[in-house]
């Protein structure tokens, strides 16, 4: 990987919790943040707040509601257009399992449950769109923060109209993510482009957090960092993190069979 004083790194996600002290961290150690959010005010915070930290930190703020796949779309066309080479994409902006909405079953601008468009297609799509200025900046990283909190796929109700639960919803939704890393590392091999997925730590101080944490956020900052940072993560790819540790996720994650169902179906949905 190129020193970080070089490198170009999205953040989604970045105004609150892991997102906006993954930027904080990344900013520290030289790299550019590109920090995204969908609110412009705590847009303004987030920087400024970093800017406090780390005096001349280089910073890019880019809003987007990735609850809508048009936003998705401009999100990426923006950054292609703005920078040439991207070196990192931490696909880390998601809902949790009773924030927005308690245990009510939503839908997205586009018609998706809620949870499986934003925690899931957002990012397959951002990641599809950007990967052009991803290979570009290659050796370069994807990084999917996903969880230990995973519930199979049921494909013949993946918008869970029947049964629904935030808690599944969430599940689904992470499990999903891991399904896409495992892709993206076969498809990208030999590329220089990796792709791997993390449980950051376990019930954080974030909002997206409904009971009291259990982790501190250094910890999951820590953790997400890692996977963007060090060297020796340089060749490894399609992998699934506890924390600093390699870790399986649940089996559906490894069945060709169900991930081509998903792509197929994740394809259909963005037109990615």
């Amino acid at each position: 990987m190129r020193p970080m004083e070089e490198r170009t790194i999205l953040v989604t996600g970045a105004t609150d919790g892991l997102g906006r002290g993954l930027a904080a961290d990344l900013a520290g150690r030289g790299a550019t943040v590109l920090v995204h959010g969908r609110d412009d005010e705590r847009g303004r915070a987030t920087m400024a707040e970093i800017r406090a930290g780390v005096p001349g930190a280089r910073l890019h703020w880019y809003r987007a509601d990735l609850s809508s796949l048009d936003r998705v779309r401009e999100l990426a066309a923006a950054v292609a257009a703005e920078h040439q080479e991207l070196d990192t994409l931490v696909n880390n902006a998601g809902i949790g399992t009773t924030v927005p909405g308690g245990e009510a079953r939503q839908e997205s601008a586009d018609g998706h449950e809620l949870r499986f468009a934003v925690n899931y297609l957002a990012g397959f799509l951002l990641t599809r769109l950007l990967l052009p200025v991803l290979r570009a900046a290659a050796p370069s990283r994807i990084v999917n923060v996903s969880s230990l909190g995973q519930a199979p796929i049921d494909f013949d109700d993946v918008m869970l109209r029947e049964g629904y639960s935030g808690v599944r919803a969430y599940g689904q939704s992470k499990l999903a993510q891991v399904m896409f890393t495992v892709d993206l590392a076969e498809e990208l091999a030999g590329t220089g482009v990796t792709a791997n997925a993390l449980h950051p730590a376990t019930y954080m101080p974030t909002k997206m957090v409904p009971v009291p944490a259990l982790s501190e956020l250094r910890e999951g900052v820590e953790a997400t960092a890692r996977l963007v940072t060090a060297p020796e993560l340089d060749e490894v790819s399609g992998g699934f993190f506890d924390g600093t540790r390699p870790a399986r996720a649940m089996r559906q994650a490894y069945d060709p069979a169900a991930r081509a169902r998903l792509r197929e179906l994740s394809r259909e949905l963005t037109g990615g």
